[in-house]
């Protein structure tokens, strides 16, 4: 099992590479989190996808610390990796989005494999979740995604960005809607981010996507077909369009092409969307090494 973790992306809110902002007692990143609890659930690689230009960084923090624990690859996120005759602007800084990142792992990648971000805090439960749900199952069509609490991924100081999960009897996803979420006068509003206008209120239970997902490589093949559908139909928007992961696996729901298992978890998320978001962050990976979850030095 293979844990890719993107981290391509440059945090505009947080002013910063978010990623590498020590959070842990003993300079520990998120990602080192991430890892350590992929490593108990069973995990054996790891596979980092960051800009080229970063990797000197990542590789003297994080790579070095972590090597002698698990199988380490790096992944180059490439903002001219597109189909042949796309013409990238000037004015295009940020990379594609989460879609574009997995495809760049791919030739890293041989099995089953879980997608995470790289500045959230996802706590040890998910992984092994979704470690037993592919020892499981082997079916190249059937996914899965972690499920998480409303009330258990939101900030106190702003907005955030969710997918409002919906799902069947077999727990299975029947609608995926990207979304802002936010407290406004004691009640959760979400507001899609393809129809502003369409907004709606709901419960602290609600399920969201966290973009903890669960693959097969098959899906390898489905974004590549689709990125030449993205980049035709974004042509006249270059400079801001993102291909998302979300949106791509509902997409081959609606095409019943694959099926997303939902699978819950009670665990609280916690990131650094916002500056002002670190020492919530940094006071809960206290509560837990005092609470005997992590060892005051994660590595040693």
């Amino acid at each position: 099992m293979t844990l890719v973790i993107m981290a391509a992306g440059m945090g505009s809110r947080f002013g910063g590479l978010k990623q590498v902002e020590p959070v842990g007692p003993n300079g520990e990143f998120i990602l080192d989190y991430s890892v350590y609890d992929a490593i108990r659930a069973g995990y054996d690689k790891v596979v980092f996808i960051i800009k080229e230009e970063n990797y000197d960084l990542f590789r003297e923090t994080i790579g070095k610390r972590i090597e002698s624990k698990i199988s380490v690859e790096y992944a180059f996120q490439k903002i001219e990796d597109v189909p042949e005759g796309v013409k990238v602007p000037s004015t295009r800084v940020k990379p594609w989005g989460t879609s574009h990142a997995i495809l760049a792992a791919k030739k890293y990648v041989d099995g089953p494999f879980t997608v995470i971000n790289a500045d959230d805090f996802y706590g040890a439960d998910p992984y092994k979740k979704m470690k037993e749900f592919f020892d499981k199952n082997n079916d190249q069509k059937n996914y899965s995604m972690i499920g998480y609490k409303t009330i258990n991924t939101m900030s106190e100081n702003g907005s955030v960005k969710r997918g409002i999960c919906s799902k069947n009897s077999d727990n299975y996803l029947t609608k995926l809607v990207e979304s802002s979420i936010e407290k406004k006068d004691g009640k959760i509003i979400a507001t899609p981010l393809e129809d502003e206008d369409k907004t709606f209120e709901i419960t602290p239970d609600t399920l969201v996507s966290m973009n903890f997902f669960g693959f097969n490589t098959s899906i390898f093949e489905y974004l590549e077909d689709e990125m030449k559908e993205f980049f035709e139909k974004h042509k006249d928007d270059l400079d801001k369009c993102e291909f998302l992961i979300p949106n791509s696996v509902f997409k081959r729901i609606e095409e019943n092409k694959v099926s997303v298992k939902v699978l819950d978890t009670d665990e609280k998320w916690y990131g650094v969307t916002y500056k002002e978001d670190k020492k919530d962050l940094v006071d809960a990976i206290n509560k837990m090494i005092e609470d005997k979850k992590y060892p005051k030095n994660l590595w040693n």
